[in-house]
């Protein structure tokens, strides 16, 4: 399973906006961009599907911009890979029919792993990747002394 360019470019974009949650000022995707290295255009459509799949909301205004629509722990990466993929969790029934014994044998590894990596997807949220980064940042800070 890899992760598309789409979807690596809106986990970023949201894990800076998570990092700015407390302070509740908008960030404006000029900003957003120039931290990850995400072109302009390519964010800003980025962040229309999110704020349509209800991930983040969208203020305007001079000092408007982008915010989470809720806290970092409540958004899990499934969440935000399932508004932007279009996720499909389940294995439809009528292909399960028509497909012969050793399809059907693989069919069923394919949704296995598929619901091992979903549950795993599920587990994480935005706050935790913010942990697990803060955390590297602390180790690289730490080895270059």
């Amino acid at each position: 399973m890899e992760i598309s360019c789409k979807s690596e470019y809106a986990i970023l974009a949201l894990l800076e906006m998570a990092s700015h949650y407390e302070s509740g000022e908008p960030m404006q995707i000029r900003q957003i961009a120039a931290q990850q290295n995400i072109p302009d255009r390519y964010l800003e459509q980025l962040l229309a599907t999110l704020r349509r799949g209800g991930i983040v909301k969208s203020q305007r205004g001079s000092k408007g911009g982008y915010l989470l629509a809720r806290e970092p722990w409540k958004i899990t990466i499934f969440e935000i890979l399932e508004c932007l993929e279009g996720l499909d969790v389940q294995l439809n029934e009528k292909d399960t029919n028509a497909k012969s014994v050793d399809s059907s044998v693989v069919g069923e590894i394919w949704q296995e792993a598929r619901q091992a990596a979903n549950a795993v997807l599920q587990k994480y949220s935005l706050q935790d990747l913010c942990e697990k980064r803060n955390s590297r940042r602390q180790l690289d800070i730490m080895y270059y002394i």
